[in-house]
């Protein structure tokens, strides 16, 4: 991690509201350091983190996602019910998950376009939509 990412990585902690430690540091160096969006799951930021030499264990990855996505710095995306991927880009958009690579990247959301939805039941309110379009290669 060189000291920009690692820059960035802090203040975007800090701006959030959450401690910069060592170990939350070193993820978020790896989700935001270079300024570009990405996907991850715990699984594929776990690998990143060890291939970096960082010693965090995959339990610290979830949970700090977690402590991420309640902060507002990440939003996760559930595919198929269980599997979730943890997107930088927080602000509402669409997206494409190709199944035969199991990966999840932005849709554009300028053709995008949700006339109506079903009213909510008694007592509940609709908090949002999440819009995943599966793929797959023909």
């Amino acid at each position: 991690m060189t000291p920009q990412e690692a820059a960035r990585g802090t203040d975007w902690l800090t701006g959030a509201g959450l401690r910069p430690t060592r170990q939350r540091v070193a993820l978020a160096a790896l989700l935001v350091g270079d300024g570009q969006h990405r996907h991850v799951t715990a699984e594929s930021l776990f690998s990143s983190v060890k291939d970096h030499g960082e010693s965090v264990s995959l339990a610290t990855v979830y949970n700090t996602l977690r402590a991420f996505c309640e902060a507002g710095l990440l939003q996760e995306v559930t595919v198929d019910g269980s599997k979730s991927y943890f997107d930088t880009n927080t602000h509402d958009h669409p997206h494409f998950y190709w199944e035969d690579e199991a990966r999840l990247t932005d849709a554009p959301a300028e053709d995008l376009v949700i006339s109506s939805l079903p009213d909510a039941p008694e007592g509940a309110e609709i908090a949002s939509v999440d819009v995943v379009i599966r793929l797959r290669k023909r």
